[in-house]
């Protein structure tokens, strides 16, 4: 039987040639912002996997947005320039369709590189006020974030609807919103992080306010042919804190909207998180909400094996399977995947004198 993951996939206009996504994975590589040759090293480097589609890691749409110093931005044309020839490089040797992630970090900005150690650095070491729903750190040592007040919801929505303008006008394929992992978007969804007493806080429906507001400024400034989705937590792992039932009803909301996918992943919201990770730990969740919505799904979590990559879409519990750290540990995991499973994939031809004795037809010859 043919295998199901190397089959196309459709978003609205975009074509995906197959089901492996390259999920978001932060580089810390950029200056003010700015990407550079890393960039063109790295996404280099993963557009010629095979994959069906690259998404860009979290871009702040705002600088105090930024996860790390190091984080890209496209919150300004200066940024914007930095990724044309970034994105012009890659282009010029790989067909495959590039999303973004644009991202808004919260209360969870304004630390060190994970080599670094994580911690959340200071102003006056070159950090910055992190802003959030609510006064709440995220750990004991951070400093309290600033509450977002009206002018600051209205600023932060739009510049995420500035940063989809400008993606657009980089010729980017699709784009996630990061409304997962405890920053902002998702730190106005949970209980645990969102106690305001105004329209944005309190009930399920206020809480759910902020991000869907800031969906709809994206769809009404992003091209109606372009994909335009969503990453979430589906839970916090935490008694009392956003759940997978809370999950569907906004799944339901995002649908009504025209999301055209969910990429669903869990946690990162408390330090109190109980999880036990084990392959596909995650993938209940997208089956769910798959199951309940009809929407489009990208199941995540320690999926490292082809089968297993193949099981999740033949068996219909996510549409496409997103790749992370595993990818990063074998660039090549989808020419491996399209070997064991008997499929073709694309592949530069310079690259086809590499496939080992009957393994030939692996790379699609056009």
């Amino acid at each position: 039987m043919a295998s199901q993951l190397f089959t196309p996939f459709k978003l609205r206009e975009l074509t995906l040639p197959n089901r492996v996504v390259i999920a978001p994975m932060c580089m810390y590589a950029s200056t003010d912002g700015k990407v550079g040759d890393w960039h063109v090293m790295h996404l280099g480097n993963l557009s010629h996997s095979g994959a069906g589609m690259l998404i860009i890691e979290a871009t702040a749409v705002a600088p105090e947005g930024r996860i790390t110093p190091l984080c890209p931005g496209l919150w300004d044309e200066a940024c914007a320039d930095a990724w044309a020839p970034v994105l012009a490089a890659v282009r010029r040797h790989s067909r495959m369709p590039i999303a973004i992630q644009l991202a808004h970090a919260g209360r969870k900005a304004s630390c060190a590189a994970p080599w670094q150690g994580g911690q959340q650095v200071s102003a006056a070491d070159g950090g910055w006020q992190t802003v959030a729903p609510s006064p709440l750190a995220f750990a004991e040592t951070d400093a309290l974030p600033h509450e977002l007040d009206a002018a600051g919801l209205a600023r932060i929505r739009e510049s995420f609807a500035a940063a989809t303008q400008r993606a657009d006008r980089l010729g980017i394929d699709a784009i996630e919103i990061h409304a997962a992992h405890g920053y902002l978007l998702h730190q106005f969804l949970s209980p645990l992080t969102n106690q305001r007493s105004d329209e944005y806080g309190g009930s399920l429906e206020n809480r759910m306010r902020f991000p869907l507001e800031v969906f709809a400024a994206m769809r009404a400034a992003w091209p109606a042919h372009k994909p335009l989705g969503m990453r979430v937590s589906a839970t916090d792992w935490v008694d009392g804190g956003w759940d997978p039932a809370q999950t569907l009803v906004l799944a339901h909301e995002l649908k009504a909207r025209s999301c055209d996918f969910l990429h669903v992943s869990t946690g990162g919201l408390s330090a109190a998180q109980a999880i036990t990770p084990v392959p596909g730990y995650q993938l209940p969740f997208a089956r769910q909400v798959k199951a309940e919505t009809g929407m489009t799904t990208i199941a995540v979590g320690l999926i490292t094996e082809a089968q297993q990559a193949e099981a999740i879409v033949a068996d219909g519990d996510a549409d496409l399977v997103g790749l992370a750290r595993g990818i990063l540990w074998n660039p090549r995991w989808p020419w491996h995947a399209a070997a064991a499973l008997g499929a073709s994939i694309d592949a530069p031809p310079q690259f086809w004198r590499g496939a080992p004795a009957g393994t030939a037809g692996v790379f699609r010859r056009e």
